[in-house]
């Protein structure tokens, strides 16, 4: 105990010290720069990468498909989509733990298309097409990611739901710190954002460029997305004069994986009702208008 107690006092100054060292070219996410390149270090760490227990064998056979997309750094990225049954521009971008885009993220793609009736999902691949199926691959994949490629995806997938689009976010751990990124790129056309227990955005000037609020769920026992990480992103939201509503359950990270030895079957429902219910009323308004817009007809 005492040594994870040193370990996540080290965590925090580390993060600390790198969110100083930050520049405005930089984002946060749960995968490279300033706080979370720190996030990406525990990868090596035993004891992280021992609360991931490998995922059981699952084969996902619902609708969808794989697509490609052209990306703003001349490459190409790729995601699992799964189209509204009507012609829609919304967008719900659904973004991996540090295992991949497995089928396990596609069946949680396809039970919130399922309820989402209108919405196009899309899981996005921020792993260029490779899997990890051990705690030694993950922790590997989450340290290969470059930020620069990571937006390009980004930006390649909400180019190509087009400039009409309005778009939501959730995510997972590695994802849950993408998915306010996601929304941080998505500018004007961001409705909603959810992270689950990533690692926050630490630099207040990006924050105050955030189109909607964020709903933050996180868990008490976490060791390293633990409450004073989450209370400085309280204040961080508060001094970015954006909303924040946070619902903390006492559990682990990673609590709503149900392939994690962690995993608590109440509190990840109540936590999707949480999600669901918050993306739906998204999704439901209008979009924002400026004080000097005037709605037509």
């Amino acid at each position: 105990m005492k040594k994870i107690l040193l370990f996540a006092a080290a965590f925090l100054n580390f993060a600390a010290s790198a969110s100083a060292q930050s520049t405005p070219k930089r984002t946060s996410c749960c995968a490279r720069p300033a706080a979370t390149e720190a996030f990406a270090m525990l990868a090596s760490n035993k004891d992280f990468s021992g609360g991931h227990d490998a995922p059981l064998p699952y084969e996902y056979t619902g609708t969808g498909a794989m697509i490609a997309f052209a990306t703003p750094d001349g490459g190409q990225g790729k995601a699992f989509e799964i189209k509204s049954a009507t012609p829609s521009t919304k967008y719900l971008f659904v973004i991996h733990e540090w295992w991949g885009l497995n089928d396990y993220i596609k069946k949680e793609a396809a039970t919130y298309a399922t309820e989402l009736p209108g919405v196009n999902v899309i899981a996005l691949d921020l792993y260029d097409g490779k899997i990890a199926t051990t705690p030694t691959e993950a922790g590997e994949r989450m340290q290969e990611v470059k930020t620069e490629r990571a937006e390009a995806i980004i930006k390649g997938a909400q180019e190509y739901a087009g400039a009409a689009a309005r778009f939501a976010s959730v995510g997972w751990c590695f994802g849950g710190g993408w998915s306010l990124q996601t929304a941080l790129l998505g500018g004007k056309q961001t409705a909603g954002c959810v992270v689950y227990y990533g690692m926050p955005e630490k630099d207040v000037a990006k924050l105050k460029t955030l189109n909607s609020d964020v709903l933050g769920i996180f868990a008490v026992q976490d060791k390293w997305i633990n409450p004073a990480v989450v209370a400085q992103f309280k204040g961080d939201m508060a001094a970015a004069g954006k909303k924040l509503t946070v619902r903390s359950y006492d559990a682990d990270h990673a609590f709503a994986n149900p392939s994690n030895p962690k995993y608590n079957r109440t509190f990840a429902a109540q936590a999707h009702t949480l999600a669901l219910n918050y993306l739906k009323g998204k999704f439901a308004a209008g979009p924002k208008r400026g004080p000097h817009e005037v709605r037509k007809g």
